[in-house]
């Protein structure tokens, strides 16, 4: 078999190779482009966590409707214009006696039509008050939405927090592991020289074997709140998460005494509850219309085939009042218990006063609180370091023990843990204060 023979043969070898290649580099481009992606800073997910969040757009529905509402209110501000058409078919004709004899009043079969027209032209306010008492619902659920829309943020933005703390805890536990790791090394050669016993060997492996299981345990934890966040910004749960973390603290300063004047101010429940005082007025007084009369206007068009009648078609228009005399008392229960809701509802805003003030303190305490570990914590990781360094040195020249080197590892582990869990437990306090006093969480992480 010639040269150019087995080139032939081995054509399509080479061009399955470049294909396999080809889609190779493609596949490895996609997930290289789809790993930038997975980056997510705060406000980034914060613009998504309002945007996708399905209890969001649950709400949002609420606008929707009370906006409906608001339409059927003003509806009766207008007329009401009916149009009707029938055929009628008698078995007998119609007639009457005139003495002794019977005339035909009205034909057998009959075609009548007529447009009519109905407004109600005063009613002591009714109208006008549920239509007010209807813009004041719509207000409600517009500034419930904000509410909401504020709570998913700080939602996100504790899971966030989170997140990026198993960040920090995993390095430290792989530093941990790494260490206990080096740690063992040494301990297996001090061993095989006779320097240590079993025991102080046992110990290494063991205390190797507890970092391991910390390690996964707090991976574990990452996916967890990877999976909080994806539930957030309605993702699948298993999609990969990288957070950013904060450059710095916000610049946020309150006293304890300006954040609850703050919150009494800002925080949308307050409006909500105002406003629901003044649609319950409205509402008391539109029932209350009806202790009066009401003055209304009729008229239309009417035609009734009937060749016995003088005129088969007629205008008409009519002036009346309606006044209703007795209705079992439906009327004076229904006041009576709007005058129940608005007691209920005074009740509710001197609770919720109270409800508010107790978490913009206890958000302010946490804090403070997690602020003064900061700073206790930060001088402890350098101290443990150098705890670990000494004790490191006296192991390796033969005059400290196992024991001490391990509780040092330990130590610095616990100290770093400590430190980071302060710090994001302040961040997670000033976004909790910053919500409890009203701020548009939103715009303060942009």
């Amino acid at each position: 078999m010639n040269s150019e023979t087995k080139i032939v043969r081995h054509i399509p070898c080479i061009i399955t190779a470049a294909l396999v290649s080809l889609l190779a580099f493609l596949f490895n481009s996609t997930c290289y482009s789809e790993d930038i992606t997975k980056a997510l800073s705060i406000s980034e997910g914060l613009k998504l966590a309002t945007e996708n969040s399905r209890i969001i757009k649950i709400v949002s529905y609420n606008k929707d409707i009370s906006l409906a509402d608001t339409l059927v209110a003003k509806s009766r501000f207008f007329p009401s214009i009916d149009i009707s058409a029938n055929q009628t078919f008698l078995q007998y004709q119609p007639g009457a006696f005139f003495g002794s004899q019977s005339v035909f009043t009205a034909e057998k079969e009959s075609l009548s039509y007529g447009i009519n027209v109905y407004h109600t032209i005063y009613d002591f306010g009714a109208r006008t008050s549920l239509y007010d008492a209807s813009k004041l619902s719509l207000n409600v659920t517009e500034l419930d939405i904000e509410r909401i829309k504020n709570l998913v943020a700080l939602d996100f933005i504790t899971a966030y927090l989170d997140l990026l703390k198993t960040d920090k805890l995993i390095l430290i536990a792989q530093k941990e592991v790494e260490m206990f790791g080096s740690h063992l090394k040494l301990a297996q050669s001090f061993y095989e020289e006779g320097v240590i016993t079993k025991n102080d060997l046992l110990q290494a492996e063991v205390k190797l074997s507890d970092a391991k299981q910390q390690l996964l345990t707090t991976k574990n934890l990452k996916a967890i709140n990877t999976a909080r966040i994806n539930n957030i910004l309605s993702l699948p749960l298993t999609n990969e998460v990288q957070a950013i973390d904060i450059s710095g603290d916000l610049p946020f300063s309150f006293e304890l005494c300006n954040a609850w004047e703050a919150a009494s101010k800002q925080r949308p429940e307050f409006k909500i509850i105002d406003n629901q005082i003044k649609i319950n007025y409205l509402e008391e007084s539109a029932k209350k219309s009806e202790y009066y009369p009401s003055l209304y206007a009729q008229g239309g068009y009417n035609y009734t085939e009937n060749r016995y009648l003088l005129h088969e078609d007629n205008w008409s228009l009519i002036l009346g009042i309606n006044f209703n005399l007795f209705n079992g008392g439906s009327t004076r229960a229904e006041v009576s218990k709007l005058k129940y809701i608005k007691n209920q509802l005074l009740e509710q805003k001197e609770k919720l006063l109270d409800d508010v003030k107790l978490e913009v303190e206890k958000s302010y305490l946490e804090m403070k609180i997690a602020d003064e570990k900061i700073q206790v914590t930060k001088d402890a990781i350098n101290q443990a370091e150098e705890n670990l360094r000494i004790n490191k040195i006296k192991y390796e020249e033969g005059i400290g023990t196992a024991t001490d080197v391990i509780d040092a590892i330990t130590l610095l582990t616990k100290a770093e843990t400590n430190y980071y869990t302060a710090l994001y437990e302040f961040r997670q306090a000033q976004a909790g204060l910053m919500y409890s006093i009203g701020f548009d969480l939103v715009s303060a992480y942009k």
